[in-house]
């Protein structure tokens, strides 16, 4: 499988439509190795607070809300969940008694070290299949794209910080 110097030339909607068929593709994989990790899987929604978690430990309710673009009491009941599954903690804040914080615990990191691990084992075993350079290709095209996504993410963000909206995009958890 060559590189096609032409496919520089594409369009940012091919592009899309290209990374939108392997994202597909991944969430087959992704759900086989999330099944077999734990007895009782965690949905998406939840999988993604402990993302949010494990980058941002001790945020409270309402931050964790902002990040996911979630209303506080989907929120809630997302952490009662994973709390129920000793995944997540809460703990009064030090800054106020009124606040409780969100912490991974140690078999939520577990959980997600043996996720990931998983993970990267489906997908070497695809990539084994592929040529040096197309590796190459694709290890800078994902560079590129988590590094562009990095820098309009931490704009939205500020940007939201210095409007005061800190809904963000409206989604659902």
């Amino acid at each position: 499988m060559g590189v096609n110097p032409a496919s520089s030339q594409r369009r940012p909607q091919d592009a899309a439509s290209a990374a939108r068929e392997v994202i597909e593709l991944l969430e087959v994989l992704w759900e086989r190795g999330r099944d077999s990790v734990s007895p009782a899987p965690v949905s998406t929604s939840q999988l993604r607070v402990l993302y949010v978690l494990e980058r941002e430990d001790g945020i409270n309710l309402r931050t964790l809300g902002g990040i996911l673009g979630a209303a506080p009491s989907s929120v809630s009941r997302l952490c009662d969940r994973l709390q129920a599954l000793g995944l997540v903690e809460r703990t009064q804040s030090r800054i106020s008694r009124r606040e409780l914080t969100l912490h991974l615990t140690g078999p939520g990191r577990t959980y997600l070290a043996d996720l990931r691990s998983r993970r990267e084992k489906a997908l070497t075993a695809v990539i084994a299949g592929m040529s040096g350079p197309a590796r190459a290709c694709l290890v800078e095209g994902l560079s590129d794209f988590r590094d562009c996504a990095d820098e309009m993410h931490t704009t939205r963000m500020h940007t939201s910080s210095v409007t005061g909206n800190t809904e963000g995009p409206a989604r659902t958890a």
